[in-house]
């Protein structure tokens, strides 16, 4: 049996793992998150080529930054107007030629914090900043990256050079914000990993209704972000809410690939040690809490998720306690999608009627071009016995999403109702 899958596997898990940790330490040497980039792939490449045939060393990680580093040195070498960097970065290499990343856990960590702020720029647009994290912060390639967003390869790698120019453009600092800044770019960092776990778990298009890989690594920033920020309890609540809601990923579908709603899905299926990893992050964020930290939309709404958990049937969910937080998340968050998620809390809490009040109250045009909207009314006004009106809706919801799974589930609901209403 052949080794070179034992090693390129080691390649991959290194490479995923330390890979933040790499181009974020160079980018604080060269202060060129593209360079410090391309000198972090150049590592990669050396390890794919000497790796099969030296083994995989002691130290993995600090081989490639080592390696990453002496590739700087040259590249500052060949450029005449560089010379002083050349001088600097040679002297971080003489001083640690042979790296421990372990002995160097703050700085470190502190690089991949900056590296996280920087890829969430407010120049950017948020499919940007998603893109640029998932390449800087998560390791995934172009391609693994275009898959998940049911993107072109090229148009992807064009989206991620236009990221990189623009941050560039703005000459934007490899420094962690402060004060009211940083709590405004900690929102918007926590709003892109939240946009990545959401695409992966209700694909807006295509034909799947998830993509596993892209809540899987949403999950690991979020982990990344709340070890990192153990303070803020938000990070702590945003990890909570994405490890409960994940932990229903093999209940969300049938053996057909179909979607299951969720007082349909079978709760054994349910990943308990996601359950467990998600309430004891909603603790986290909960003792913080206590000490007077703030919390925010996050932390309500793993508070919310819990109570899913934590129900082992449908039918025990505490759907009062549920609308009592919704009504708190509306106050915190207000937005016409916490109002859509609230009328169904009020429609289960209460009755039909209840959240159908909810719903009457968003202006006309909330969530124009959605079929979230048409989506829930159809649900309440089905469990309210007009279902003939409910058909209505559904149909409506299937003709705006643009999800293919999604789409057979609400059509099959418009023909359900339809034969209800006879």
């Amino acid at each position: 049996m052949s080794d070179v899958p034992t090693t390129a596997d080691a390649i991959t898990a290194t490479w995923r793992s330390e890979s933040a940790r790499l181009v974020g330490a160079l980018t604080r040497m060269t202060r060129d998150v593209e360079l410090a980039e391309d000198l972090a792939q150049d590592a990669l490449v050396a390890a794919l080529e000497q790796w099969p045939a030296t083994g995989v060393p002691e130290n993995p990680a600090a081989w490639l930054m080592t390696t990453a580093k002496r590739r700087g040195i040259d590249h500052f070498r060949r450029a005449d107007n560089l010379r002083a960097k050349t001088a600097l970065l040679g002297h971080a290499l003489s001083e640690e030629a042979v790296m421990d990343l372990d002995a160097q856990v703050d700085h470190i960590e502190d690089d991949v914090l900056r590296l996280i702020f920087l890829s969430c720029h407010p120049s950017l647009t948020p499919e940007s900043r998603a893109a640029l994290t998932l390449r800087l912060v998560g390791g995934l390639s172009t391609a693994e990256i275009a898959r998940g967003f049911l993107a072109t390869e090229s148009t992807m790698g064009q989206r991620i050079s236009r990221a990189k120019r623009t941050l560039a453009e703005a000459r934007a600092e490899f420094e962690l914000p402060t004060g009211e800044d940083r709590v405004r770019r900690l929102d918007d960092v926590m709003a892109v990993i939240y946009l990545i776990f959401n695409e992966g778990y209700s694909a807006t298009a295509g034909d799947d209704w998830m993509r596993p890989e892209l809540t899987t690594e949403a999950i690991r920033l979020a982990r990344m972000l709340a070890g990192l920020m153990p303070e803020e309890p938000e990070a702590h609540g945003l990890q909570a809410l994405l490890e409960l809601q994940a932990s229903r990923t093999d209940a969300r579908t049938d053996a057909a690939g179909r979607p299951v709603l969720l007082e349909d899905q079978d709760r054994a299926l349910w990943d308990q040690l996601l359950i467990r990893r998600g309430l004891a992050a909603l603790e986290r964020a909960e003792l913080l809490a206590v000490r007077g930290k703030p919390v925010g939309r996050y932390y309500l709404q793993a508070a919310i998720a819990s109570r899913h958990a934590r129900a082992r049937t449908a039918a025990e969910t505490d759907w009062r306690a549920i609308a009592t937080l919704y009504d708190v998340l509306a106050q915190a968050a207000p937005g016409p999608v916490v109002e859509v998620n609230r009328a169904v809390a009020h429609g289960r809490a209460f009755d039909p009627g209840a959240g159908l009040a909810v719903l009457e109250d968003l202006p006309p045009d909330a969530l124009a071009g959605s079929h979230l909207l048409p989506s829930v009314r159809g649900d309440l006004l089905s469990r309210a016995g007009l279902h003939a009106r409910a058909a209505v809706s559904f149909r409506e919801a299937a003709g705006l999403t643009q999800n293919v799974s999604e789409r057979d589930l609400l059509l099959q609901r418009a023909e359900e109702s339809e034969r209800a209403a006879r």
